[in-house]
Order: structure tokens, then C-alpha cells, then sequence
């Protein structure tokens, strides 16, 4: 009996592996699946916090080193060469006073024989930057000089319609007057003029002239448009115009090498005036490199803050 009992089971079991063998259904027990957790939101808050931190940090500010006390300046060989014949770039710039720099020019007239009544330039480079990445509007404006250059006056055209006011504007020096019948000839360039001068009443029909005359063109901000003709007439028949270029620049003459010194710093201290008047309050020096030269001389770098006014002290309590 138990042997046959022994052959059931092994006719059981042998069985069974071959259904296995064949492909039965088994039962296998599966891994859960680690699903992607989303970060989003963790993301964006720690963007906040870096936005947040950046806001707290201080903005460092450039550091000016100042080598004045050192025995030689950073990157240079001296302080000052010793020989008469040097690389210029091995040796800091050298700086004169506007008064010694106009002596000079007037020595190298004399060593070169050049003509006496040769003009002198000056070329300033002025700072026009301003906070959160704006910039000064390059601008156009007119001075009367302590000591006029010119021989000739300036030739003024005056825009009006008013047969009054035209008489006025012949009287007091303008060389052409007249309303919008003026405007066709000066597109044609058969006239022109150093300035242009207009009454409120007729801008509007001058449209047409602002790409042609450009900075020009009558504007109330520049003293070119009012009622006052004769005063207009006075400013621009004798002034002296100073216009920035290249968005920072300013070249002009000042004055002729046969003035005398002090005449050329009157002139000199008049343009820097004006020039330092178009920047705005409390944005420090205006002028950040300034060069005189005469026609026929090299040029010669000097302080443009010696030839300013100095501010009035504040008053002791």
C-alpha cells in the first residue's frame, strides 16, 4: 500500500513540472515602481530665495588704487623719465595746468616759425552716463565768448509771418525772413544759414525742415524760438556754438595763438562752463579727459578742473 501511495505522488509531481515547463500561468510577485516625484514648486521657491538673496547683496564697488605714496606707479617703469628720449607708454601721462599748457603751445610756435594767428583746439571727452543704464542727450548750445575769434557775424534766418515782426527781425541784423515760402529753398539749398529763428505761431508748418536742418532745426530748449526777435537776434548774430559728437565728444576752437593767455583761459573757462552745465546735479565730474592743441603743435593733456570755478565753501556754523 505504501508503495503504491509512493508512485501517486511521484506521477503528481512529475506532472505538475511539466505543466510548468509548458507554459502554465504563474504567479510572480511584481516590484512596485519608484514614480518620478515633482519638484516644480521646490524650484520656484528656491528661485525666489536666490532672487531674494541677490537683492540683500551689496554691489561692490570698483576699487581705485591709489599709488600715489609708491616709488613707481602700477604697471609703469617710473614716475617720471629721465632723459629727454622715452616710451611714452612705459610712463604715466603727464597732466599741465591750462595756463602752462598755453604757454607751451605758444613755444612751439615760436621754435617751428608757424604762423602766430594759427587756431587752438581743445577736445573734451565728457562722462554722459547716468544711473540705470541712461545717458545724457548729446546736446547743441550757443555762448558768447569774453573774446570773439571771428571777424564776420553769423548769418541768421529768421521764420515769421507777421509783417511786424519781419520788419523787427531786418532791423536788428537777420539776413533772410520770411514764412513757409522759405522752406522749398532751403530743401533746395539755395539758402542757408549759420542759425535758424522762428516764432511760436509758425513751427508747425516747419515740419517738412527737421531732417534737413537737424540740429538746427529752431527749438525752445536751445533759445531758437520765441518772441523776443531782437534778443535772439543778438545771441546768435555773435555766439558761439558748441555741439557734442560721437555721443561724448566735444571739438572746437576756442580761440587764435596770438591772443593773449589770459584771453584764450577766459574763453577756455566759458566752454567748460556751459559745457558742465548740461549735467545733471550731483553726478560728479562732467569732463573725463580734456586736450588742447594749437593747428600745427602736438597735444597736450591738462586739468579741466584747475579752469573751473571752485564751489563756494559751506558756511561754518
Amino acid at each position: 500500500m505504501a508503495t503504491c501511495t509512493r508512485g501517486v505522488w511521484k506521477v503528481f509531481s512529475g506532472c505538475q513540472q511539466q505543466l510548468l515547463r509548458a507554459g502554465g500561468p504563474v504567479c510572480t510577485q511584481i516590484a512596485p515602481r519608484n514614480l518620478p516625484v515633482r519638484t516644480l514648486a521646490a524650484v520656484r521657491v528656491l528661485k525666489k530665495d536666490k532672487k531674494a538673496d541677490a537683492e540683500k547683496e551689496v554691489k561692490k564697488e570698483k576699487r581705485v588704487i591709489d599709488d600715489s605714496d609708491r616709488h613707481k606707479p602700477y604697471g609703469k617703469t617710473a614716475w617720471a623719465p629721465v632723459d629727454d628720449v622715452y616710451v611714452q607708454r612705459f610712463y604715466p601721462r603727464t597732466l599741465y595746468d591750462a595756463a602752462d599748457a598755453i604757454d607751451m603751445l605758444k613755444g612751439f610756435q615760436a621754435l617751428d616759425f608757424s604762423p602766430k594767428d594759427q587756431a587752438v583746439y581743445i577736445d573734451l571727452r565728457l562722462d554722459m552716463k547716468l544711473e540705470k543704464k541712461r545717458r545724457v542727450d548729446p546736446f547743441v548750445s550757443t555762448v558768447h565768448l569774453p573774446h570773439p575769434f571771428k571777424t564776420e557775424l553769423n548769418k541768421v534766418l529768421v521764420f515769421t509771418e507777421d509783417t511786424d515782426q519781419a520788419e523787427i527781425a531786418r532791423q536788428n541784423g537777420a539776413v533772410f525772413v520770411g514764412g513757409a515760402e522759405l522752406i522749398q529753398p532751403i530743401l533746395d539749398d539755395e539758402i542757408s544759414a549759420d542759425f535758424y529763428v522762428a516764432v511760436p505761431d509758425i513751427l508747425s508748418k516747419l515740419v517738412p525742415l527737421k531732417n534737413k536742418l537737424r540740429k538746427k532745426f529752431p527749438k525752445s530748449k536751445r533759445g531758437s524760438v520765441g518772441v523776443q526777435i531782437p534778443k535772439m537776434l543778438e545771441l546768435f548774430k555773435t555766439g558761439f556754438e558748441i555741439m557734442v559728437d560721437n555721443e561724448c565728444y566735444v571739438r572746437t576752437q576756442i580761440a587764435t595763438l596770438d591772443m593773449t593767455r589770459e584771453q584764450i583761459l577766459a574763453n577756455l573757462q566759458t566752454i567748460l562752463i556751459d559745457v558742465c552745465s548740461h549735467r545733471p546735479a550731483n553726478m560728479g565730474p562732467f569732463i573725463e579727459r580734456a586736450i588742447v592743441a594749437s593747428h600745427t603743435s602736438e597735444a597736450l593733456w591738462f586739468r579741466s578742473q584747475d579752469v573751473l570755478p571752485k564751489p563756494p565753501a559751506p558756511a561754518a556754523e
